[in-house]
C-alpha cells in the first residue's frame, strides 16, 4: 500500500521506500554470529549450540568466578582471520581484549571480554558494501523471560566465540539489508566457521538506523538481535517509516534501542542507546597481547590457500559453465550436496555433442536445472519432514546401491533428462518417472517401459484416437474452426489423457491440424 507523508512516498512495511529526494535512509550494520569451534572462547567447556539441557557446558571461568583465569581460543581466531582474507580485509598485525563493562544477568563477570581498539580485522567489502570491522568475543548467556514473573539465565551460551562484524553506513533499504544479512551467513557456512542459524540464534543482525533530508546522517537508532531475514526487513522499513512520521510530525528522533515484535510487527524501545565510552574499555590484564605477524600460521597468505569457493566466485562460475537463470543459480549456491549433484549431471552430458537444439548439451543443463529445482527438491522435502532429515542431504543417494528405496544416482537422473530432450517422455510422464527412481530406485527407461510411460509416436495407433476424440468433441471442433485456437489444444489435452500421458504430445497436434482440414 502507497502512504504518502508530507512530500514523501514509500511503501508501508517493504524495503522499496520513495523519497522524492526529501528523506534519505541510511542503515549500518552490527551482525554477531558464533563461531564454529569445539570450545567456548576462554575455556575448555564444549561449544555446543545443540544441547537441549541447561547449564550443562558450564564451568568457574565461563560463570566468572573468582580467581579464574581465561585461555584464548586459537581456532576462533582463526576462524575470523579467514573471514578477513575472503572479504580481501587487513589482517591485524596486533590485537589485544577489553573488558567491556556493564551489568546485565546474562553476564556472569560483570564484563564482556571483547575487542575495541584492536579488531583483528579492519576493511573488505561484501555485497559492495564497505565493513569497516571485524572483532572477537565472547557471547552471553541466554535468559528466559516466560516462565512466570522470574527470569531464568541458561549458561551454556556464555563464553561462545562471538564474532562481530560492522559495515560502513551504506545501506538503504531493508531489502539491501537483508540482501547482506544473507550474503554474509553464505560466507560464514562456505568458510566452515560458522553455522549462522538464525533459528538458534547463532546470527543475530542489529540494524543503526538514520534518516535525514540531508547526506549528513541523521540521529542513529539501533533495533537489535533480529533473527530472521524477513524480520530484519520488516524491522528497518518499519523503523523508516516511523522516523519519517515523527519528522514530519515536527517531532525529533531519540537515540535509543529498540526491540522488534515479530506478532505486532512493531519497533519498541528498550533503552536509551549508550556510546562507548559507557562501557569503560580497558585492556584484559589476564589475557596476553597478540602479535599475529609472528604466527606463521595466521598468514594471509597461508589462510588463503584454506579458502573454498566462495559464494560470488561460484554463482560467476555456474553463469559461465552452465548458462541457466540467476534465480536458479542462487538455489545451487546454498551450502548443501544439491550443488554437487547438479555438477555431476552436467558432468554426465559433457560427452552430448549432438547439434539438435532439443537434445544439446545446453538444453539438457537448463532441463536438469528445471527438474532439479521444481521437482527433485520438492521429494526430497517431503523425505526430510518424515524422517527429520536436511532435505539438501543427497550424498547417501550418490554412493548407496540403486535397489534401495531413496536413493537416486546422477547417471540414472542425467539419462531421464536425456529421455526427457528425446520426446521419449512426456514432461507428465518425466515427474512420475521420477518419483519411482526417487523412492525405489532404478532406471528411467525401464521404469517408463513398466509402467506404460514411453511417449507413443505410432501414426496409425495415434491417429485412430485423435478421430475417436474429434467424434466425441463436435463442439470444441466446432470452436476450433471458429477461430478458437485454445480448443486445438484441448483436443491434444484429451489426446494425452486417452494415451495416459505417453502420446506424443508434438504428434497428436500433427494429426489433429491434419484431420480437423478434412
Amino acid at each position: 500500500m502507497l502512504i504518502r507523508v508530507g512530500n514523501c512516498s514509500y511503501l508501508n512495511n517493504t524495503s522499496n521506500i520513495v523519497m522524492e529526494n526529501k528523506y534519505k535512509a541510511t542503515i549500518g550494520l552490527e551482525i554477531h554470529a558464533e563461531m564454529k569451534t569445539k570450545t567456548k572462547m576462554f575455556c575448555a567447556c564444549k561449544n555446543n549450540p545443540d544441547e537441549d539441557k541447561p547449564n550443562v557446558n558450564i564451568c568457574p571461568i565461563c560463570t566468572g568466578q573468582p580467581g579464574t583465569l581465561p585461555v584464548i581460543n586459537k581456532q576462533a581466531v582463526k576462524n575470523v582471520l579467514k573471514m578477513g582474507v575472503a572479504l580481501g580485509a587487513k589482517l591485524a598485525d596486533f590485537t589485544e581484549w577489553d573488558r567491556k563493562n556493564y551489568f546485565y544477568p546474562d553476564i556472569p563477570k560483570g564484563y564482556q571480554i571483547s575487542q575495541y581498539k584492536y579488531p583483528l580485522i579492519t576493511g573488505g567489502r561484501l555485497n559492495g558494501i564497505n565493513i569497516t570491522r571485524v572483532h572477537l568475543e565472547e557471547d552471553t548467556a541466554k535468559s528466559s523471560h516466560d516462565q512466570g514473573e522470574f527470569s531464568l539465565v541458561d549458561f551454556n551460551r556464555a563464553g561462545v566465540p562471538l564474532m562481530e562484524l560492522v559495515t560502513e553506513p551504506e545501506l538503504h533499504s531493508g531489502k539491501e539489508t537483508a540482501d547482506f544479512a544473507r550474503e554474509l551467513q553464505l560466507l560464514l557456512q562456505y568458510l566452515g566457521v560458522g553455522d549462522a542459524n538464525m533459528e538458534k540464534g547463532e546470527m543475530r543482525i542489529e540494524a543503526n538506523i538514520s534518516v535525514s533530508t540531508t547526506d549528513k546522517l541523521g540521529t542513529k537508532v539501533e533495533v537489535k538481535n533480529i533473527n530472521s531475514f524477513k524480520a530484519v526487513e520488516k524491522a528497518v522499513a518499519y523503523e523508516i517509516d516511523r522516523h519519517i512520521q515523527v519528522l514530519e510530525g515536527g517531532g525529533k528522533i531519540v537515540q535509543e534501542t529498540r526491540g522488534w515484535n515479530e506478532d505486532k510487527q512493531i519497533t519498541f524501545t528498550q533503552r536509551l542507546k549508550e556510546d562507548s565510552h559507557d562501557y569503560r574499555y580497558f585492556p584484559d590484564p589476564d589475557l596476553p597481547k597478540m602479535k599475529i605477524s609472528e604466527m606463521t600460521e595466521f598468514s594471509a597468505e597461508n589462510l588463503s590457500k584454506e579458502l573454498p569457493e566462495l559464494p560470488w566466485q561460484k554463482r560467476e562460475r555456474y553463469e559461465k559453465d552452465y548458462g541457466i537463470k540467476a534465480v536458479d543459480v542462487e538455489i545451487f549456491v546454498r551450502p548443501g550436496i544439491i550443488s554437487s549433484f547438479f555438477e555431476k549431471v552436467c558432468a554426465d552430458f559433457a560427452g552430448d555433442t549432438r547439434p539438435t537444439e532439443s537434445s544439446g548439451r545446453e538444453n539438457l543443463i537448463k532441463l536438469a536445472s528445471n527438474y532439479i529445482i521444481s521437482d527433485l527438491l520438492g521429494l526430497m522435502k517431503n523425505v526430510s519432514e518424515k524422517v527429520g532429515e536436511n532435505p539438501l542431504r543427497l550424498t547417501e543417494y550418490l554412493i548407496a546401491p540403486r535397489n534401495l528405496p531413496g536413493f537416486l544416482t546422477d547417471k540414472d537422473f542425467a539419462n531421464l533428462i536425456k529421455m526427457v530432450a528425446e520426446a521419449k517422455i512426456s514432461s507428465r510422464g518425466a515427474k512420475d518417472i521420477l518419483k519411482i527412481m526417487f523412492e525405489q530406485g532404478g532406471s528411467p527407461a525401464e521404469i517408463a517401459e513398466k509402467e506404460g510411460l514411453l511417449q507413443k509416436s505410432d501414426l496409425g495407433e495415434l491417429e485412430k484416437i485423435a478421430e475417436k476424440i474429434i467424434t466425441d468433441n463436435p463442439k470444441v471442433v466446432a470452436d476450433y474452426k471458429a477461430g478458437k485456437e485454445a480448443a486445438l489444444m484441448s483436443l491434444v489435452g484429451q489426446g494425452m489423457k486417452a494415451t495416459k500421458g505417453s502420446g506424443n504430445p508434438v504428434v497428436l497436434k500433427e494429426l489433429f491440424l491434419k484431420l480437423l482440414v478434412k
